[in-house]
């Protein structure tokens, strides 16, 4: 069945061109549907009694339904959402402030996901040790949004595609999602506060600089040697580094944009000086700043995070040579909802 909510003002009006209705209401509905995000037609009172009941007949309304949702100790909420059609995806809330009474949000994050599950098989990532089931709808990656607006009941100030899937491998789904994000009434979160994690797909971060609002890019790079790269991120052994550096050189110049490079740091595979000396080299040229993710461990992988002691020496070794660089701090990691924790999960399993 269509998804009345995927659909442009021209289809919506040969939609009540059938229904015996003037075309203007087609107007009507999408901006129902898309300024103020309302999943209800009884809520959409500028359309008659008869109409709404005509399209909830046709075109039923069914956005996403939490079946679960899980709360961390540090105030983090990781949400199961089931899909029209029965998939299910994770979506993460994060108050990342409080007011000084620690009791009220004073800016929330929502972190959320591209695809049902992953086909890039990132060897620490629960999500690509599950595989891949689809592509999200725009309105599907809005939703998650809506759904840590509305459980928090405050306005979501920052949104990060970060959760299960590659952008990039969904890229006009994604791109309609963060555009209805940017400029949407009911949300209107501003395009610096938005951004999109990739692994690394070149033809993404190509067409993504060409692109006219201001959203943030940070890339998964998690080794800045070839051969460990293709280890950790098997299906992006096609997308070598130095074509990736030259395209985050054009994406900056391109742009105007900085971008952030992802490093999970993990013992013994991709923390060494020598694993150090090539991500310095790798920057060279880009303007980034680097952001050192403490891995958080899976069970389906042996992976170890690396020592706060060799965490500390790349933050100083970095800055050295002056490489911005930070550490994450990572959240909900007592839910599983903390980077590469989230997981395809299905409805039988629960």
């Amino acid at each position: 069945m269509a998804d009345v909510r995927e659909m442009s003002v021209e289809e919506l009006a040969a939609i009540m061109e059938e229904l015996g209705e003037p075309k203007f209401r087609a107007k009507q509905l999408h901006e129902w549907l898309h300024k103020h995000n309302v999943t209800d037609y009884d809520r959409m009172t500028n359309l008659s009694k008869a109409l709404r009941q005509k399209l909830a007949d046709r075109l039923p309304l069914q956005g996403a339904e939490a079946v679960t949702q899980e709360r961390s100790q540090d105030g983090t909420r990781k949400y199961l959402l089931k899909l029209e059609d029965d998939t299910c995806v994770e979506t993460v809330g994060m108050p990342i402030a409080f007011d000084d009474a620690a009791e009220n949000v004073k800016r929330l994050t929502a972190c959320v996901s591209s695809q049902a599950g992953c086909p890039m098989a990132c060897s620490f990532c629960a999500t690509g040790h599950e595989g891949f089931g689809r592509n999200l709808t725009a309105s599907e990656i809005v939703d998650q949004v809506l759904t840590v607006q509305e459980d928090f009941n405050e306005r979501v100030a920052n949104v990060v595609i970060m959760g299960q899937g590659e952008p990039f491998l969904n890229y006009d789904n994604v791109l309609a999602a963060l555009r209805r994000i940017n400029t949407d009434s009911g949300l209107g979160i501003g395009a610096r506060k938005i951004t999109i994690s990739t692994c690394g797909i070149i033809d993404g971060i190509k067409r993504f600089s060409e692109e006219p609002e201001q959203f943030r890019l940070a890339v998964s790079l998690h080794a800045a040697r070839q051969k460990i790269r293709d280890q950790l991120v098997p299906k992006c052994a096609n997308q070598p580094l130095d074509d990736l550096q030259e395209a985050l050189i054009s994406y900056n110049q391109q742009s105007g944009r900085r971008v952030t490079l992802e490093y999970m740091l993990i013992d013994g595979v991709n923390d060494s000086d020598a694993d150090m000396d090539a991500l310095a080299a790798f920057c060279e040229g880009i303007n980034c700043h680097v952001n050192l993710i403490p891995l958080n461990q899976i069970a389906s992988s042996d992976l170890r995070p690396s020592s706060k002691a060799v965490t500390k020496r790349w933050v100083q070794g970095l800055s050295a040579v002056m490489i911005p660089v930070s550490v994450r701090n990572s959240r909900g990691f007592d839910i599983n909802g903390a980077c590469g924790q989230l997981k395809e999960v299905s409805l039988t399993h629960l």
